[in-house]
């Protein structure tokens, strides 16, 4: 219990944190986020295209983020907010970096996740906004310094070791939990026998209650996820409050499970679309990389 309060307070620390912050994080909706109008959609398009298909390539991911300003936010704490939100790179891998841009002010920056920092250290980050980006956004080429200083990390990033991109199959389209292990049996049986146990003590509808609730808090341990608990939570529920009919309406069915048809199936549902681009990896940062100014 100790450890579920102090998850619950953490988050609630994290929710006031984010109200109380000045500028709200945009969703990421791809690699290139523009909300001041400065990018055309062809030069969008563009830097998109070669951000996909170096992740393609290599797997590392890049994004790229210009708002008007931060007002009055450091730029190195609203950078870090936006990496931590979007969470670019793989999962475990950390190989994400994200160039955030805040026009009106004139302050720029490369955060960097854990995995790239051998190679987008510090001073080589100061060097790319320095040499490639400022002097073209001084000049109000701010297409070309943004693609510029886009090139410049994908060619050193392309210099280091760093495992093979995954198929697209290898990780969860929702980023939420792992859909395979929440329908592992040596899970779900047991779900099962308490929801079960829970009708027969404390009646359908008291029973579903609290078997959900108490399957909840055990997902929530298990997977760490509070989506994954309010999934495993749901299922608990409806197994409490529908097994028995579902039971007695199989076909050739007295009272227990039948193997029989009843004229339908489960669909497994297709989950090999397309990777996107509007979807982070699973990242994680520490507040590398350095920032700029023009």
């Amino acid at each position: 219990m100790n450890a579920a309060r102090a998850s619950i307070l953490a988050l609630l620390v994290f929710w006031a944190a984010s109200a109380l912050a000045v500028v709200t994080v945009p969703p990421l909706v791809g690699r290139v986020v523009d909300q001041t109008g400065t990018l055309t959609s062809g030069d969008i398009a563009s830097l998109n295209q070669t951000i996909r298909s170096f992740e393609a390539r290599k797997g590392s991911q890049i994004a790229v983020l210009i708002v008007p300003t931060t007002d009055g936010e450091a730029i190195e704490q609203f950078s870090l907010r936006v990496a931590e939100a979007w969470k670019i790179g793989r999962k475990k891998v950390d190989d994400g970096a994200v160039l955030v841009i805040a026009k009106n002010d004139r302050h720029l920056r490369i955060e960097v996740g854990y995995g790239l920092e051998g190679a987008l250290t510090d001073v080589t980050t100061k060097r790319i906004i320095d040499e490639e980006v400022t002097p073209k956004f001084k000049s109000g080429d701010f297409a070309g310094g943004v693609s510029a200083g886009l090139n410049k990390m994908i060619r050193i990033i392309d210099g280091e070791k760093l495992p093979e991109p995954q198929p697209p199959h290898w990780q969860d389209q929702t980023g939420l939990f792992d859909v395979d292990a929440m329908f592992n049996p040596f899970l779900l049986i047991p779900v099962f026998l308490f929801g079960g146990l829970m009708r027969t003590m404390l009646g359908r509808l008291v029973g579903a209650g609290v078997g959900g609730g108490v399957v909840m808090l055990i997902a929530w341990f298990l997977f760490g996820s509070l989506a994954a608990a309010i999934f495993a939570g749901l299922i608990a529920v409806f197994f409490v409050l529908f097994s028995d009919t579902i039971v007695s309406s199989t076909p050739g069915s007295s009272g227990g499970w039948s193997g029989g048809s009843s004229g339908g199936s489960w669909s497994g549902g297709s989950s090999s679309g397309s990777s996107s681009d509007s979807g982070g990896g699973g990242g994680s940062f520490g507040g590398g990389g350095a920032s700029g100014s023009w």
